[in-house]
């Protein structure tokens, strides 16, 4: 009789994978230390006594170096999702890590009720790497975001005239930026939001990548509305990259309504598009924009908000804080980060290797599986057939050493760290290739 982990196992996968689970490679471990667990006796341990809030490849991780993770079988894998792009910079970057190791033995927290001597060195480097006069320290993206609509809200009270409480923010159909409240609240996905509600007030929803459906809320609701929020490209959409001259425009109707453009750079900043900001491919520049993931490299969690003094300074001492926003580990590693970005020009080769990359695989993937590829620098989809399993597809493309992962059902995302060059490119392409062509029926 199956004990009751093995029994929650077998509901999250089918017989077929947990079979691949158990018969995994016989490959000698790193280092020739004996494995303290398998990768079945890890997923069953996990699904047994942890939430059940992920759906995981079913795969167990247990070193990074650069482009390349291992499990606990020693099995060497390329990683095409980066953390969703937290790990721009490649895994455990020795720069990364010696400012991590030798920052941790100075001082790691103090919290905001004294001052570091770090916080001020980072802030004073992203605002004039970015241009803008003020950063907002926090932790993980969604308390970026929140707090970018939390400035929008003030500063339309205090600097537009709202009146108080009416204030509106909208959103971007199919948008994603957490799973706090807040952000399933702005949700259109039922499976972010379903079963959660109620919901926070004053937030609306138009069409993305519509500017016509913009000015008509504008028009129509400007002095009620504080921003419009919206990703520059859509990433857990399933990489949705809007017109060109669409993040123009945007810029241009809120400049004409007097609303704020709230740009959730998340996940498309900090060189994972081929620029710095996804933003600066059209040269435009938001009046707020959020940060997260890549910031610090995808060693510590750190995030934030830059903006000017208008929208800044509208909140005062006491009204907004973190007790870990700003601490000095943090603060320290995220500026070593972001120094590898630009000295090691990981945007530029995000670029060259993003081109290269949908060039390859729009010559060489199956027509008859894959009907489109769309992307900007190291963010990019393949969008399959619906007669084709994706979830499929990157458990073939795992057991061939490449680990990627569906969104939406019919598509993949791939999004491997920055640091990658011409000769792994191919070889993965390879990989996506052959994996495709194998299943076609």
């Amino acid at each position: 009789m199956l004990s009751t982990s093995k029994l929650c196992l077998r509901k999250i996968y089918n017989s077929s994978t947990i079979r691949l689970i158990q018969s995994a490679t016989k490959q000698q471990p790193l280092n020739n230390q004996p494995l303290t667990k398998t990768t079945a006796e890890i997923i069953e341990r996990e699904e047994k006594y942890g939430a059940h809030n992920y759906h995981p490849l079913p795969v167990a991780l247990s070193r990074g170096k650069g482009c390349n993770v291992w499990d606990v079988e020693g099995k060497r894998y390329y990683d095409f999702l980066s953390a969703y792009s937290a790990v721009n910079q490649g895994h455990c970057h020795p720069r990364i890590i010696e400012t991590l190791n030798q920052q941790s033995q100075i001082l790691t927290l103090t919290s905001r009720a004294f001052f570091n001597d770090v916080l001020g060195e980072f802030v004073e480097y992203i605002t004039k790497l970015l241009n803008y006069q003020r950063f907002l320290p926090m932790n993980t993206g969604v308390e970026a975001c929140d707090s970018a609509v939390k400035l929008a809200r003030r500063w339309a009270y205090d600097v537009k005239g709202i009146p108080y409480y009416k204030a509106k923010v909208v959103f971007a159909q199919d948008n994603f930026w957490g799973r706090s409240l807040a952000a399933i609240s702005a949700s259109t996905d039922p499976s972010s939001y379903k079963g959660f509600g109620p919901f926070m007030p004053g937030f609306d929803i138009i069409p993305y990548n519509d500017l016509d459906a913009l000015e008509r809320k504008l028009a129509d609701e400007s002095d009620q509305i504080a921003a419009y929020m919206c990703e520059p490209i859509q990433g857990e959409a399933g990489v949705v990259v809007p017109d060109d001259g669409y993040l123009k425009g945007v810029r241009e109707l809120c400049t004409k309504y007097n609303v704020l453009w709230i740009a959730d750079e998340v996940q498309t900043g900090i060189g994972r598009t081929g620029r710095m900001l996804c933003v600066d491919h059209e040269n435009v520049r938001p009046d707020l924009i959020c940060l997260g993931k890549a910031i610090s490299g995808g060693v510590y969690p750190v995030s934030g908000v830059v903006a000017n003094d208008e929208i800044m300074l509208t909140i005062k001492p006491g009204e907004h804080g973190s007790t870990y926003g700003g601490n000095p580990l943090g603060m320290k590693v995220a500026l070593t980060a972001m120094k590898v970005i630009v000295e090691e020009k990981l945007s530029e080769n995000a670029e060259k290797m993003g081109q290269l990359f949908r060039k390859l695989l729009n010559e060489r993937l199956p027509k008859d599986v894959a009907i489109g590829i769309r992307g900007k620098g190291l963010l990019n989809a393949v969008i399959i057939r619906n007669d084709y399993d994706a979830w499929k597809m990157c458990l073939e493309m795992r057991d061939r050493g490449l680990l990627a992962k569906p969104t939406h059902g019919d598509k993949i995302r791939f999004a491997p760290p920055l640091i990658i060059n011409e000769n792994e490119l191919n070889e993965c392409v390879d990989i996506i290739v052959d994996t495709m062509e194998s299943m076609k029926k």
